[in-house]
């Protein structure tokens, strides 16, 4: 396929996830894809792909990238302040036509209210497929571009035609997930639940030392129980917490390693990873416990919510296939 995009500045952190590396952990590969799965699939339907099709994902700050020829992109997740060179502002949750030379930066913004954005074409970002993936693992240094973070000369390519969908089209549904910094990260107890009613009474920040493997918390340390190195190595997944010596939690994200050793007071519902992801230093978090037909009805519900609008795109696009889907 003919590049879609050049980048000329790749921004804070600009790697290419997909849904996610499944089925091969036993061989300590992490799962990575989008640390926000939600949005990423937002952001794919809004171009006429399956949610779980390559993206972009932006950090913080995002790349500054020009149009090779004329395309759509789908954005959705944070606002990063996405503009087109000469003054045309971008909105997060709908798709956008751009015309062949045109640039678009997203410079991040002193309000963003999340960590990341997602940026998708029209047939996903076409990179080699690496163990079922073409996730960037940053931590094994493979999938995506070489397994490493966009850099200025880059050219992106998609698997269709990247004009091929409708520019205008906005993501709607009745059920707007939690807000990022307001509601508390729901979590079911772990093995080590006896540590987590400390850990629910404490207003933790997420520290600068924080990327896509975890998020670090600052507060109160939390004694851990027992000896370092006493524990069976044993599985873990996204969005479990881990409490290490220094008794400050980590919370799993995508780039996690597939096992681990440390005390697991907590494991966060499905319904709330997307939340972690858009985490950002600085930002407070708080733990609540919830049991698991609360965290059933959650994924229920949010699963429901993103049907609605994967029906409303597809009814207003002309998409039959998603519109059955979507039904379905």
């Amino acid at each position: 396929m003919t590049p879609a995009f050049e980048v000329l500045e790749p921004g804070l952190l600009t790697t290419i996830q997909d849904g996610g590396r499944f089925g091969f952990g036993h061989l300590g590969v992490p799962r990575s894809g989008a640390c926000d799965p939600w949005s990423l699939a937002v952001a794919n339907l809004l171009v006429g792909n399956e949610p779980d099709h390559a993206a972009l994902e932006l950090t913080v700050a995002g790349p500054t990238l020009r149009a090779l020829r004329s395309c759509v992109v789908g954005l959705a997740g944070t606002d990063l302040g996405a503009t087109v060179h000469g003054g045309r502002g971008l909105a997060t949750g709908r798709s956008h036509a751009l015309a062949a030379g045109e640039v678009v930066a997203f410079p991040g913004t002193a309000n963003a209210v999340g960590a990341r954005a997602y940026v998708a074409l029209p047939g996903g970002v076409d990179v080699p497929d690496v163990l079922g993936s073409r996730s960037t693992c940053l931590t094994a240094r493979f999938g995506g571009l070489d397994g490493r973070p966009l850099r200025a000369g880059d050219r992106l390519a998609s698997d269709r035609d990247p004009g091929d969908a409708p520019d205008g089209l906005v993501w709607i549904h009745d059920h707007d997930p939690e807000p990022i910094a307001e509601a508390p990260i729901r979590v079911l107890p772990g093995p080590d639940a006896g540590l987590l009613d400390r850990l629910a009474a404490i207003h933790w920040t997420v520290a600068t030392a924080s990327d896509r493997m975890g998020l670090r918390l600052e507060g109160p340390a939390v004694p851990m129980p027992g000896e370092p190195g006493d524990r069976r190595p044993h599985g873990v997944v996204p969005g479990t917490i881990q409490l290490p010596p220094d008794g400050l939690p980590i919370v799993l994200l995508a780039d996690a390693q597939p096992t681990g050793g440390y005390p697991v007071p907590a494991v966060t519902i499905s319904a709330d990873l997307h939340r972690l992801g858009q985490l950002r230093p600085g930002m407070r978090l708080r733990l609540l416990a919830v049991d698991v037909r609360t965290a059933e009805a959650a994924r229920r519900e949010q699963a429901a919510a993103f049907r609605q609008g994967r029906a409303r795109l597809a009814e207003l696009a002309g998409w039959d296939d998603l519109w059955r889907s979507a039904r379905g």
